[in-house]
């Protein structure tokens, strides 16, 4: 009990320590974001993979499409001001919020007709009128855009200044946003910025700060544009963040209204047109050749279509974002810290106890149900780093990995030096070569067991020196445990002047009966020639006659490190053992050198030549054992 304590807690602790390594590691690559690809892997996977997810509900698109130019075939886009004033008075007509125009209107039409004396000089003057009516009516968001850093005029592209001088009390700030759509380190249109000017420059001198999507935004809920923080879904978001888009789902998950439609007779009583009341509308280029369009989640390639999305309907993806309040949360720091610690720490203490193949299973397991959980909190608008806990697993494994190959090799250094002792070198190396190590704790098996006595032995003690019955006894048992351990035997004891030996353990041997009897018959011919090394060594001391007996029995015993937490040794016990152990004393009575048992006769498996058969009452047992007597094996 007190051994498998102990085991338990150093197991808690390694697998603490391989979890606190992973967590580390898991947690330096998210703040690192040296993983962050990876992770857009994921999340651009759970986008496609969820599909439409909400249908737009505060804000819709308006598309100046292919059908829309080719009824104005004639008309430059240039001089397109007036069909963008009969839109938006439409619009305001049916209730619409906000109309964010997301083109940038650099040029004026009107100084294109002064300048090329295309019509009357009052033309030139008027052209442009109702659309800067529009304008000046306010509940119109025009498009700008910054190319530089935004610490000069140079740095923006904005609208003509005739459009400026009618914007209403000529806040630009208030009414231009800058479509600009930041992109991540791949390409692709994941996250928007509030403020798109971040310096000072901009703020001090009226320019374009906002982004586009969230001017319209604060415009729809009635916010200030120059606010350094705004409140959406019940929650102030400073200017400085960036927030990951909730996109409606895939492109076209905004059914976009053709331009065309503004501009038919009576357009304010079409039930489509009717429907855009109380939303932000968002006009933008969808015709063929426009080059508005960019990579998001669902462009990627991996499991996707890599369609890419218009710029005004990922305008329209921002504001909804907004006006919903229905955010991409990242997981806070505290519940990631404390996922990676429990998942990691949990795979790290159950590989502890699996071997090299189950573990990475485990772990290989264990990512799929990462992968899935994260999917499913997605799918509750809550972003985790699957790809940073995934490495984090990784690292679980390589630890487990290393970890487990030092164990092993101490393990088998530990098995070398305790079985070393007791088995052949080639029985220590076939050990050491094996898959599995042996169980040292206990464990039942068939086995054969050999004991060996020296006959006569206390008459050797009495007539020889202490020293001189020590010399006999190792110059013996160096040569019976040469032919021992040549048949595979392991040494189990030496009981005195008594040898026990089993076969078949710790290696298992399949033909261990037929090992232990060549054994016997070779254990009897060593005695035979130790007889000339006593006479010689011992002669004229009246020394009786140098023998042994032996006895062998097959059958299930308990192998294994046996003994208390102070002192253990490798052993045997069991039935079988005591049999063995009596037929060993039978051999004084009987008359034979080696008696077996009739189960390891039946063992053997070879051609056997017998003695006597005994039929003999053994202590400890009701029924007779039949035991043979052996002479000779081959």
């Amino acid at each position: 009990m007190m051994f498998a304590r102990r085991l338990g807690l150093n197991m808690g602790i390694i697998a603490l320590a391989a979890a606190l390594l992973a967590t580390v590691a898991a947690e330096g690559l998210y703040r690192s974001g040296a993983a962050t690809r990876i992770e857009y892997l994921y999340t651009d996977l759970w986008h496609r993979l969820a599909g439409p997810r909400e249908a737009p509900r505060h804000t819709a698109l308006v598309m100046l499409d292919d059908p829309t130019l080719n009824e104005r075939l004639d008309e430059p886009l240039a001089f397109w001001t007036p069909h963008f004033a009969k839109a938006v008075a439409t619009l305001r007509e049916v209730g619409v919020k906000v109309v964010a125009i997301d083109f940038i209107f650099s040029g004026s039409p009107e100084r294109w007709i002064e300048k090329l004396g295309l019509l009357g000089r009052e033309a030139s003057r008027n052209y442009d009128q109702p659309f800067r009516a529009q304008i000046n009516k306010g509940g119109v968001l025009l498009a700008g855009f910054r190319v530089g850093a935004g610490d000069s005029v140079n740095d923006f592209i904005l609208p003509s200044p005739d459009y400026l001088l009618a914007l209403p009390n000529l806040d630009m700030q208030g009414h231009v946003g800058l479509a600009n759509l930041p992109s991540d380190a791949d390409g692709a249109v994941r996250r928007f910025a509030l403020v798109e000017a971040h310096g000072e420059f901009a703020r001090k001198e009226g320019l374009p700060r906002l982004a586009f999507g969230t001017l319209a935004a604060t415009m729809a809920t009635g916010q200030d544009s120059q606010a350094r923080a705004w409140r959406f879904g019940g929650r102030e978001i400073g200017a400085e963040h960036a927030v990951p888009i909730t996109f409606a789902g895939p492109p076209g998950s905004f059914h976009a209204l053709s331009f065309r439609k503004l501009l038919a007779p009576d357009a304010a009583h079409d039930p489509d047109v009717r429907a855009l009341a109380g939303k932000v509308v968002v006009i933008g280029a969808g015709y063929a050749s426009m080059n508005d369009l960019h990579p998001t989640p669902y462009s990627t390639s991996i499991g996707g279509a890599n369609i890419l999305m218009p710029g005004p309907e990922i305008q329209a993806n921002v504001i909804e974002t907004l006006l919903t309040g229905h955010f991409l949360e990242e997981a806070p720091a505290t519940v990631r810290l404390a996922a990676f610690a429990m998942v990691l720490g949990a795979l790290a203490w159950l590989g502890m106890w699996l071997s090299a193949w189950r573990s990475v299973v485990l772990v290989i397991l264990a990512m799929q149900v990462a992968a899935v959980a994260a999917y499913l909190l997605f799918k509750q608008n809550l972003l985790f780093p699957v790809a940073h806990l995934q490495a984090g697993m990784v690292v679980v494994l390589v630890c487990l990995s290393l970890l487990r190959l030092t164990r092993e090799e101490r393990e088998r250094k530990r098995i070398g030096q305790m079985f070393g002792r007791y088995v052949s070198p080639q029985v220590v190396t076939a050990l050491l070569a094996s898959p599995e190590l042996p169980e040292l704790g206990g464990q039942a098996r068939q086995i054969s067991v050999l004991f060996s006595d020296i006959r006569n032995f206390t008459t050797f003690s009495e007539k020889l020196a202490a020293r001189e019955v020590v010399e006999l006894l190792n110059t013996y048992f160096e040569r019976a445990c040469a032919v021992l351990l040549a048949e595979g035997a392991t040494i189990d004891k030496f009981i005195g002047d008594a040898i026990m030996a089993e076969f078949g353990a710790p290696l298992a041997q399949p033909d261990h009966a037929r090992r232990a009897l060549r054994a016997a018959v070779a254990l009897r011919a060593v005695a035979v020639e130790f007889r000339t090394w006593v006479e010689q060594r011992f002669a004229g001391r009246d020394l009786p006659e140098f023998d042994i007996g032996i006895g062998v029995h097959s059958g299930e015993a308990v192998i294994g490190n046996i003994g208390s937490s102070v002192r253990m040794e490798y052993t045997a016990i069991g039935d079988t053992v005591n049999i063995a152990s009596r037929l060993e004393g039978q051999t004084k009575e009987t008359g034979a050198h080696i008696l077996a048992s009739r189960d390891t006769v039946s063992m053997f498996g070879g051609e056997l030549k017998t003695g006597a058969l005994h039929c003999l009452m053994v202590k400890g047992r009701a029924a007779p054992v039949e035991a043979f007597e052996i002479i000779v094996v081959t």
